[in-house]
């Protein structure tokens, strides 16, 4: 079946038979070592399971977290809306098959109005957020700016002397959390030898060749990325500028990120749930897109977010994300779906007359803040296709269709 055209109903993990069975079929065994966990559809299953395919490092919650209340209305799933380039309205309800919908929450005022399961993806599960890891870390460095214990303007090498010789080097903090940075690297997902195939290797996210002889964990691959251009003239989105902030934290605040996630957002936001936090074979996090957490628990974040940090993150924090970066430094030409926004503090930020902002994952995963509306959406997915253009036609539209029935 893998090779056959599956949809987001045809490809259901459930339906698939992926690791059912004790022992399942041979056929139906997923392997790290086969890279099955990054290959659609076996992703289906995989991205709601990945601590059984990589290692992982424990981001604890409390044990004093609270879920949020009920209020759902059903009639949410019938909102409709037209695609992005498409003539025809498609139901809510129906789009989510559509975009490969994994699990989805909708909250208006802080309690919870839509709420939907799919495949093997529950309440409890720990799901792969991919790059919404990001805005956690880009918070965490804003609050320590904050608090003066990171200046926004100083190069990253007079924090890490080991990046001295690379093209972070000279860049700035504000640089790298902006993604302003110039460097020789190629984020293309489709390309196995682009800059994020080699950054892929040393993580060792997937299996390496077997005459692999290059980096074996981020610390030692990040030095190795040159510089190719002026920092500060636009915003090139690149993995690496994250895992260098998480460096930069774990310098700053002499501890493993992940334990810095836990006493700075995990715990005092009283989440539901431990998450895991992907590691390479050093220990060193992959922080531009390992978080694995409950739904429950990333919708806490983008409520935080949207109320104002909660005394948890600084106002003046929440405020300076919610601005954004320069709407001149966007990149127009690779996101035409995208018209207005701006890319900041590792946040996507829409300007749009709603003040919406958002953090972005690979194969649909999603945080929604829309202030305006009072409506947080939290979403996982497992698409077949990797970028957000895939499925930001059917995705933006249904949120602010969700936002006008919310607001009535």
């Amino acid at each position: 079946m893998a090779g056959e055209l599956l949809d987001g109903l045809t490809s259901d993990p459930v339906r698939m038979g992926w690791m059912q069975g004790s022992p399942p079929p041979p056929e139906k065994v997923l392997l790290a070592a086969r890279a099955d966990h990054m290959r659609f559809p076996m992703i289906r299953w995989s991205y709601s399971n990945m601590r059984q395919f990589v290692p992982t490092r424990r981001v604890a919650a409390s044990g004093e977290g609270r879920p949020f209340e009920r209020a759902l209305r059903p009639d949410l799933a019938d909102v409709s809306f037209v695609p992005l380039g498409g003539d025809d309205p498609v139901a809510f309800g129906q789009s989510l098959a559509e975009a490969f919908t994994d699990g989805i929450l909708v909250l208006h005022r802080g309690k919870v109005v839509l709420e939907r399961w799919l495949g093997v993806t529950g309440p409890q599960t720990r799901h792969i957020a991919f790059s919404v890891t990001k805005s956690f870390v880009g918070t965490i460095v804003e609050m320590l700016a904050d608090e003066g214990r990171i200046d926004p303007a100083a190069t990253i090498s007079a924090y890490l002397p080991e990046l001295a010789g690379s093209g972070f080097a000279d860049a700035t903090v504000r640089q790298v959390l902006d993604m302003t940075t110039a460097l020789d690297f190629s984020e293309d997902y489709a390309d196995p030898e682009s800059g994020i195939g080699a950054y892929s290797a040393a993580l060792g996210l997937t299996p390496r060749k077997p005459d692999y002889a290059g980096p074996a964990d981020l610390w030692s691959f990040l030095p190795s990325v040159a510089k190719a251009g002026d920092h500060g003239r636009g915003f090139t989105y690149r993995t690496p500028n994250t895992d260098v902030l998480a460096w930069l934290v774990s310098r700053v605040e002499g501890r493993h990120f992940a334990d810095v996630l836990t006493e700075r957002l995990w715990q005092p936001l009283g989440m539901l749930g431990d998450a895991d936090l992907i590691v390479d074979q050093a220990g060193s996090p992959f922080a531009g897109g390992g978080l694995n957490l409950r739904l429950e628990d990333l919708a806490r974040f983008g409520e935080a977010m949207r109320l104002g940090g909660l005394g948890v993150i600084p106002a003046g924090v929440v405020a300076r994300i919610a601005r954004g970066g320069d709407p001149a430094h966007f990149d127009r030409t690779r996101y035409p779906q995208l018209p207005g926004w701006s890319y900041g503090s590792q946040w996507w930020i829409s300007n749009n007359g709603h003040g919406c902002f958002s953090a972005r994952g690979i194969h649909g995963q999603t945080l929604w803040v829309d202030p305006a509306a009072e409506m947080t959406i939290a979403r996982f997915a497992s698409h077949p296709t990797a970028a957000n253009g895939a499925n930001d036609p059917l995705s933006l539209p249904a949120w602010a269709a969700l936002a006008d029935a919310l607001s009535r």
